[in-house]
């Protein structure tokens, strides 16, 4: 049976990632009742999943740097980090408890590299500070009153608080709770929102039935990967990602996916450029492919002459035919400039992040939306997306933190 909940006094937040817990956590510093909702039966599930293999917080890279990584969105994105940057989320983690060191990559981790102990901490502050938590309960959208749907235990029941800050998650992992389904209830309401699509994801190539039983789940590394972005200029990354079945996914293509995903959408087709001797110039390969086999095969070469191992080798099998590997020059060009081609990515569930969501015109400065005063939105529900490396968490907190400052002086000026 629905019934009205009394929580006209209280700051709704729904959703208990990084982002509403950040929300809840400045509002109820500045004094307001906060009760966080999420569907789950604990709050920061997905945050402790991408800790599993070492909570990477935040990133140390120099600030004009680290803003290009939200690409497009930089303006905007910049906007939330001037309130909470990486050197601030570091300060503040600090504030729980929590030692931090930098890696050797410049990614920022918690000294005991997991996520669990920095979320319970952080949860032990908030809930001192009057922070009400209440899980399994899911949102519905609206009544045609504007009050807010939610489903408990008991049942489903509607609210009417002060505020509310949405801060529902993307539309991947739905098993951890984001799964995309607020995207309608929004546009009932008249907000601007662009479809989810993939981010930090996997990329599908039809390999021959050798290469994909032969080596799949193998790293491909060192390599440097290469993509037109769509307005010209070659982004360029080293790194090192694994070959699947049918296709390669790992950081290094997660750090390519906007461009790759762009491409698949305006044309059809993604197009990728491998170099698998990074540390050697084309040059420097055709002089010591020159040297004379002296009865060793075409592999045994390219593993002596040119450092390659055996997925390398079969990748350039992959992609040229005997005839385009015959002299030195030509095995060169081939390793130095590999050229894949992508059909599809992977599905949005199986990506680490997504793109699209609420755009910025349906919000104010302060991530209110215009159609409907009084909600606010934060996280991965913002149309904007970024790499992995801390990019993805320290966006999803500061954007927490401007919906509740955004709330405190929406209600400063009512």
């Amino acid at each position: 049976m629905t019934k009205q909940q009394p929580y006209t006094d209280s700051i709704a937040v729904i959703g208990g990632g990084p982002a509403g817990l950040m929300a809840a956590e400045t509002l109820a510093n500045a004094g307001y009742r906060v009760d966080l909702f999420d569907a789950m039966p604990s709050v920061g599930r997905k945050f402790l999943l991408a800790g599993v293999g070492g909570m990477n917080i935040t990133h140390s890279e120099a600030k004009p740097d680290f803003l290009a990584r939200y690409r497009e969105a930089t303006p905007w994105v910049g906007d939330w980090l001037d309130e909470l940057d990486a050197d601030q989320l570091q300060a503040w983690i600090h504030g729980l408890g929590i030692d931090t060191f930098v890696g050797s990559s410049g990614r920022v981790f918690p000294t005991d590299m997991k996520a669990a102990p920095l979320l319970r901490a952080w949860l032990k502050r908030l809930r001192e500070a009057g922070v009400q938590l209440h899980t399994r309960h899911r949102w519905l959208g609206w009544t045609a009153e504007g009050a807010l749907r939610l489903k408990g235990t008991q049942g489903e029941f509607q609210l009417s608080p002060k505020a509310c800050v949405l801060a529902l998650g993307g539309g991947s992992w739905q098993r951890l709770g984001s799964d995309g389904s607020w995207v309608e209830p929004l546009r009932a309401q008249g907000a601007a929102v662009r479809d989810l699509q993939p981010s930090n994801c996997g990329f599908i190539c039809d390999w021959s039935a050798f290469l994909s039983e032969r080596f799949a789940g193998q790293p491909l590394k060192p390599v440097i990967a290469s993509v037109s972005d769509s307005d010209g200029p070659l982004i360029s990354r080293r790194g090192e990602c694994v070959l699947t079945h049918d296709g390669l996914e790992g950081s290094l293509i997660y750090a390519l996916s906007a461009p790759l995903r762009e491409q698949l959408s305006q044309t059809g087709e993604a197009r990728l450029m491998l170099d698998l001797a990074p540390d050697r110039s084309e040059a420097q390969l055709v002089a010591a492919l020159k040297d004379s086999r002296k009865g060793q095969s075409l592999a045994t070469l390219l593993r002596k002459k040119a450092g390659l191992d055996a997925l390398k080798v079969a990748l350039l099998h992959e992609c040229f035919d005997k005839g385009q590997l015959g002299s030195a020059e030509q095995l060169a060009s081939a390793i130095k400039q590999l050229p894949l081609s992508f059909h599809a990515t992977r599905p949005l569930d199986q990506a680490i992040s997504s793109a699209g969501g609420v755009q910025q015109q349906a919000l104010t400065a302060d991530l209110m939306l215009k159609p409907l005063p009084g909600v606010f939105c934060a996280g991965e529900m913002l149309d904007w997306e970024a790499p992995t490396g801390g990019y993805l968490l320290t966006a999803c907190f500061a954007s927490g933190k401007r919906a509740g400052e955004g709330v405190i002086r929406w209600l400063a000026s009512a």
